[in-house]
């Protein structure tokens, strides 16, 4: 059954081996289990319905409510050569009809269905004649009124399952559910508890941080100027924002669609379709876009104001490298986010609902303020314990200077409490620096010891200090018509001189992914192809097969064969034109074929490919340099490098050892692994004294398993 399966997953989907917990579902599933899976987006719960659906007789439903990722999900089965279709409510009457009886003549062998079509009782009655081994449930936390998006649709759900002839097999699959939710999709679906697959909520390829006490529009000008290349979506909280931010991207030149619920249908739809094909990099958009868009190159997701809870934020940032590629996740905070998602709350939230989203927001609110791993915020969240910090995330890898601003901080602060702690942002900003605003003439704040003290800097300028001491809980917002800011207890503190304020500088943007000029030229073959067909480029190739050709460069079918995501139709279809463009690129430089030796190294399956920064990393390892130098050679933060070798090492590079651990430490490492034990590293860190890093202990264990591997082997 395994066998058949691997077989399957490298024919169709070019993959040589399944990510954790792939294995274990499909397994379940084929054995007659209902099961839950719930792994993190991007960790490949479209192929645990996908293969045993391949493997079954008959015709797999799949329920999801997204209306884009059915037709994305259609059109990749498609190219791959597997029959597939759905119906939803972009079809018409007849096309609806004409594809359930298609279906019930056993033509496909996936069926996507929206839930509401479950309340139909003529497509109910179709269904009886249809043979269904499997059931699949996508975004099954919509079934939990627990959860961040429930459908009451979801709840005919397990009635509907119960009718079918067969009893076929249910299989939910989410990527965002708390200990609650995932109770309550079990005990709705008939699912035992002891039948979920759970991997973990950690996307190791996403680096989050946020951005607090800045200009956001210039950051986001800066920031996807820097990556024009490269396909991002921005989010923002109302209609009016997306517009704003839209417009302005336009006046920079810069290619942008934009998606919210104010727009009709045809209007949402050329733009939807502008993003998925590459013609517009950036997509502004509510929270209304991207639910089941499954777009796998998207390599930034920048929220421009704070979303209302974790869930929602951990959805829309997921949208990010699901092709397993590094990319970013920026969340830009400022205090009148909480107004703003207040608000939205008031005016959508039943009354009975009303705490739990307001906690949930006050989750957000915290994760914006922590100075803890953001990554392993968001797993304590979705319940998992004493996660271990990610190494990569904004908090991680923060290396600013701090500056003291503790006299301009009292100088605001002082300020704030002379104009009677009755005003808000820009008008404290105005008298601070000396500005003739009539209004600040008729209350006389002319006349105050304040006035002016900061002319020296903008109103801009002191506008985002006072933002940064809001962000620090030294002025405290009050949230009405008008917001007003005042001193609170902790800023009491600093006027008196019992605290001192330290500011960090601006964060320094940075480019997401390396420029190639290989990568570039494949990218345009194959928006080229993609355009002929009238099919985003993602469904062609993934940005990860892109990666993995330019490391590789092949140069003939076998070789074409093992990159990753190419599986024999592919091959077969678009072999030719990529074989013959990389042929006249490795004749024009000769200097990348030692790149390609490095890559073509036996390697073991791994869970996403080793793109060129991790090849540069491993290229100086091999010649001597450690973890250090390393990064100091590559203006790198030696968590990145680390986290380089650590996968390298999972992909069977051959590595030197003994500059990853230094001797003088392996006989200490062992004794604490030996009275710790192997499961958990935080306990073995405790047992150790601080020079010896996490990475060592990691490379340490890895190493221990290997050898232990090839003994039993």
């Amino acid at each position: 059954m395994l066998e058949k399966a691997r077989e399957l997953l490298k024919t169709y989907f070019g993959y040589p081996a399944f990510r954790t917990g792939q294995e274990q579902a499909i397994v379940s599933a084929l054995n007659g289990k209902n099961t839950v899976c719930i792994m993190p987006t991007g960790g490949g719960k479209s192929i645990v319905y996908q293969i045993p659906a391949l493997m079954s007789q008959g015709t797999t439903l799949v329920i999801s409510p997204l209306i884009s990722l059915m037709k994305d999900q259609v059109d990749t089965l498609r190219q791959l050569g597997i029959s597939a279709a759905y119906i939803n409510s972009s079809l018409s009457a007849a096309e609806a009809a004409e594809t359930l009886e298609a279906a019930v003549y056993g033509e496909y062998k996936l069926l996507y269905v929206a839930p509401e079509r479950l309340e139909s009782s003529d497509f109910q009655d179709k269904l009886q004649y249809i043979d269904i081994p499997l059931v699949a449930v996508d975004e099954a936390h919509c079934i939990s009124q627990w959860g961040h998006d429930f459908r009451p649709s979801y709840l005919q759900i397990a009635r509907l399952v119960k009718a079918l002839p067969g009893k076929p097999v249910v299989l939910a699959l989410t990527a965002t559910a708390t200990p609650m939710v995932q109770e309550d999709i079990c005990q709705s679906l008939g699912i035992d508890s002891a039948n979920a697959v759970i991997t973990g909520f950690e996307r190791t390829n996403l680096a989050f941080s946020v951005i607090k006490g800045q200009d956001k529009l210039l950051f986001l000008k800066d920031y996807v100027k820097k990556n024009s290349k490269e396909a991002g979506i921005i989010y923002a909280a109302t209609r009016k924002t997306v517009d704003q931010i839209h417009e302005w991207l336009q006046k920079e030149n810069i290619e942008a669609a934009r998606y919210h619920a104010g727009m009709n249908d045809t209007e949402r739809n050329s733009e939807q379709e502008r993003f998925l094909r590459d013609e517009a990099t950036v997509m502004v958009a509510t929270s209304a876009f991207g639910m089941g868009i499954d777009k796998s190159n998207i390599r930034y997701v920048i929220h421009f104001q704070m979303p209302k809870n974790m869930e929602s934020y951990y959805q829309e940032a997921g949208r990010a490298g699901r092709d397993g590629l590094d990319s970013e996740c920026v969340l830009l905070y400022s205090s009148q986010d909480v107004q703003i998602q207040r608000f939205l709350i008031d005016q959508s939230a039943e009354q009975i609902r009303m705490g739990q989203e307001l906690e949930k927001l006050q989750s957000m609110v915290d994760y914006c303020h922590t100075e803890d791993c953001l990554q392993a915020s968001i797993l304590r969240y979705f319940g998992e314990c004493d996660p271990e910090p990610c190494g990569r995330c904004g908090n991680c890898t923060d290396s600013r200077e701090s500056v003291e601003v503790t006299k301009e901080a009292q100088m605001v602060l002082s300020c704030i409490i002379r104009m009677g702690q009755k005003f808000g942002k820009a008008i404290t900003a105005g008298v601070l620096t000396g500005s003739r605003n009539k209004k600040i003439l008729e209350f006389g704040f002319d006349r105050l010891t304040t006035y002016g003290i900061m002319k020296s800097q903008s109103a801009k300028a002191v506008t985002e200090l006072i933002e940064f001491l809001i962000s620090q809980n030294l002025i405290g917002v009050e949230h009405g018509a008008y917001p007003i800011i005042f001193v609170a207890p902790e800023g009491k503190d600093v006027l008196t001189g019992k605290a001192q304020v330290f500011r960090k500088e601006a964060v320094k943007i940075r480019q997401v992914a390396n420029d190639d000029p290989l990568f570039e030229e494949l990218r345009e073959l194959r928006k080229s192809i993609a355009d002929e067909e009238r099919v985003p480029p993602f469904v062609i190739f993934s940005d990860t097969s892109l990666k993995d050709m330019c490391a590789r460069l092949p140069v003939n079918e076998e070789d074409f064969l093992q990159v990753s995501g190419v599986g024999q139709h592919k091959l077969e279809k678009y072999g030719k034109p990529f074989i013959e463009r990389i042929i006249l690129f490795r004749e024009a430089h000769p200097e990348r074929e030692t790149s390609a030796a490095v890559s073509a190294a036996p390697t073991k399956p791994a869970k996403k490919a080793v793109g060129d920064s991790h090849l540069e990393t491993y290229k100086l390892h091999g010649e001597g340099l450690g973890v250090a130098e390393t990064a100091q050679k590559r203006e790198l933060a030696a968590s990145t490098v680390e986290s380089h070798l650590i996968q390298c090492l999972q992909q069977g590079m051959e590595m030197n050892f003994s500059l990853l651990v230094p001797d003088e430490y392996l006989v200490m490492i062992e004794k604490a692994v030996e009275e710790a034990g192997a499961d958990r590293l935080k306990p073995i860190k405790e047992l150790l004294p601080d020079e010896v890093s996490y990475f060592m202990i990691k490379v340490y264990l890895h190493n221990m398993r290997q050898k232990e591997k090839s003994l039993t082997e």
